[in-house]
């Protein structure tokens, strides 16, 4: 446990003043609702990268993957090189289109109504349903947060866990409630830069203190030779130094599978969204690769530095971080290195809270309850809608669990029941309504079911999910009115006149 002292304390508190600052700051610009959940569409190319980015990573990157490195060993690191090929593929092949594609869509500015929008869907089944999805998964998934933070100061201030969770909750509300989009995108921008310096540095100062990576390696093989295997036929078993670090095929497939959840992100995709302009995105694509890789490798160097540099296994493995910070840094650096563990819980939280909340207002509320609201009513619906979001996650998180098993949980739902359909949505012309619908519902679906059933076979819910979606969307696909607009995604070398609608034999409207 973190020893309680005033640089620590001193450090945590300035942070928290600083992210409250800046959704003071962007109070004043958040007058719509289109301000409160997509920011006008004003993020530049670093903003975007850093904070779609951080919102992706959580505080999976410095407590639940450290952590699975350092009880079950490098095999874990399968899900790295997953995540790393879904993040690139996901900037190369869908933030252009959708960028595009909502704009077009009249201006969509969540999921839901871009779904409604691109497939001319007259029933609205397709915004209701998605929006329901949105709000249940990602009520989960700031649960994982709100667990995390949690974890965070009751090991660093010796504080109750529940006491930890409310103090977590409160933090993230505040700026969120303030200043929407903006303030999210902002704050997970400065979240990133932190998370990136801890990152590097952790692993380094251990690293170095350890006598080089051959010494890290030697001391690693010393204490379990397994904990170095990639691979092995036989059975995975995890545990703290244990007979774990050995993975079956089937356990590889389900880590990589991660990366197929990217398309489906919600939090992930309203950047792609919000970024001022499609050009913009190349350069945010190696910023965001840059960051990514960097980070990720990191987090497994930490893992594998715990297994060395701690003599007795920790009880919590997804403390290794936290030990790390106190065993090898002065209270004022150590102070502002647990605070990057707190940024990236809150850069994730916050994202997962403006989405759901939009889901609320845009797609409920504006939909259904007051087509006549204003702007202005219509943000502070928003804003309420953060609040309610984060009771009941927080109801939910204290029944407690490990962050890296919420989190896949929440991922496995979204990639499989989202990540087929977007992916449709932009490069196949003739999907249909019909075709979406069934896709959204086999994909949650089968997550849920599959979790339920406790991963038959050890299967990672990921995998039957999306497979199960895309096949339901491409058998639903040929049923249903095909939409009357035709989507065309040739944006690389689009002119300001090629994005304007155009007809096409007096009745379809081309899009780039």
């Amino acid at each position: 446990m973190v020893e309680l002292n005033g640089p620590i304390v001193t450090t945590f508190i300035a942070y928290l003043i600083v992210m409250v600052l800046i959704g003071i700051w962007v109070y004043k610009r958040t007058k719509t609702l289109a301000d409160f959940a997509l920011g006008g569409r004003s993020l530049n190319a670093p903003t975007a990268a850093l904070s779609a980015q951080a919102s992706d990573m959580s505080g999976w990157l410095l407590m639940g993957l450290p952590g699975a490195i350092y009880a079950a060993g490098i095999g874990e690191a399968w899900i790295a090189i997953g995540l790393a090929a879904g993040t690139y593929l996901n900037w190369l092949f869908v933030a252009p289109r959708l960028r595009t594609y909502t704009e077009r869509a009249h201006n969509a500015i969540s999921l839901s109504a871009y779904f409604e929008s691109r497939f001319e869907d007259r029933t609205h089944l397709l915004r209701i349903v998605s929006a329901l999805i949105i709000f249940v998964f990602f009520t989960v998934y700031v649960a994982s947060g709100l667990v995390a933070g949690g974890l965070l100061f009751e090991d660093i201030f010796n504080i109750d866990a529940t006491l930890a969770m409310t103090i977590a909750a409160l933090v993230v509300v505040v700026y969120t409630f303030l200043g929407g989009f903006l303030a999210v995108s902002f704050t997970d921008f400065v979240q990133g830069v932190l998370m990136f310096i801890a990152l590097v540095a952790v692993p380094a100062m251990a690293i170095g203190a350890l006598g080089g990576f051959d010494a890290m390696f030697g001391e690693v093989e010393r204490t379990n030779p397994n904990l170095l295997n990639w691979i092995d036929e036989a059975s995975y078993a995890d545990g703290a130094w244990g007979t774990g670090g050995t993975l079956s095929f089937v356990a590889i497939a389900g880590l990589l599978a991660w990366g197929l959840g990217y398309p489906g992100q919600p939090h992930i995709l309203a950047r792609f969204m919000g970024i001022r302009s499609a050009k913009d995105i190349p350069v945010a694509r190696r910023i965001a690769m840059a960051w990514v890789l960097i980070c990720l490798i990191a987090a497994v160097l930490i893992g594998l530095a715990g297994i060395a540099f701690i003599e007795e296994p920790l009880a919590n493995p997804e403390t290794v971080f936290l030990t790390l910070v106190q065993d090898q840094f002065n209270p004022w650096i150590a102070g502002l290195f647990l605070s990057a563990v707190l940024a990236a819980i809150m850069s994730t939280a916050d994202s997962q809270l403006l989405v759901a909340s939009t889901a609320v207002s845009e797609d409920f509320y504006r939909r259904y309850a007051r087509r006549e609201a204003r702007d202005s009513e219509l943000v502070w619906i928003g804003r309420a809608a953060v609040v309610a979001v984060a009771v009941i996650a927080y109801a939910l998180a204290l029944q407690g669990g490990s962050v890296l098993d919420i989190v896949a949980y929440a991922w496995a739902g979204f990639g499989a029941a989202f990540g087929p359909i977007i992916i449709l949505s932009l490069y196949w012309t003739r999907m249909t309504w019909i075709g979406a619908l069934a896709g959204m519902l086999a994909g949650a679906g089968t997550v849920v079911t599959w979790e339920a059933l406790d991963s038959p076979g050890g299967v990672y819910s990921l995998l039957p999910g999306f497979a199960a979606g895309l096949l339901a969307a491409w058998i639903g696909g040929s049923l249903g009115r095909r939409p009357e607009r035709v989507w065309i995604g040739n944006y690389r070398n689009a002119t300001p006149e090629d994005l304007e609608p155009t007809v096409k034999n007096g009745l379809r409207d081309r899009f780039i």
